[in-house]
């Protein structure tokens, strides 16, 4: 007669429940605003909490602007490029991000760029609110790698 678990055979005693697993986030189970077409958890999130480096210029590009998103003034100062920080580049960024709110992003080309390249540009329009005016903001961004990463240069392209 079996009365506890210890005097069944090894092989028959029931393994413990697994742990549960982490409820996705919805903003991760959300599109991302970079308009991938791909949720943010699976896009632009690995790049804001380090779990991924962009590849290429204009993954950059499409994290930098989910960060404008969402708030994410670290990474935004992380990824610009060190030659272009100056000491009102974390205020800048703070001041827009303060004000704005983004609401779509629409990539016109991109030349460059790829992994193999070392520096790339993009064009892009992104739109966005201040109180109740809307506003577009085009620019051919360019990019260059430091330390074998992507960073933002400037709007120069």
């Amino acid at each position: 007669m079996i009365k506890s678990e210890s005097d069944l055979p090894k092989s028959e005693v029931p393994a413990p429940p697994a742990a549960p697993e982490k409820a996705p986030k919805v903003r991760d189970l959300s599109l991302c605003p970079c308009k991938s077409r791909l949720p943010y958890g699976e896009c632009c999130a690995r790049f804001h909490y380090g779990k991924a480096l962009p590849e290429t210029a204009e993954q950059l590009m499409r994290a930098r602007y989910s960060a404008y998103f969402f708030g994410r003034i670290d990474y935004l100062v992380d990824t610009t490029h060190p030659d272009k920080k100056t000491p009102q580049t974390r205020a800048g960024i703070q001041a827009l991000a303060d004000v704005a709110r983004w609401k779509f992003l629409t990539i016109l080309s991109s030349s460059k760029g790829q992994a193999g390249d070392k520096t790339g540009k993009v064009e892009f329009v992104a739109e966005y609110y201040i109180g109740m005016v809307r506003h577009g903001h085009h620019e051919k961004s360019r990019f260059r790698r430091s330390r074998g990463l992507w960073k933002y240069v400037d709007d120069k392209g």
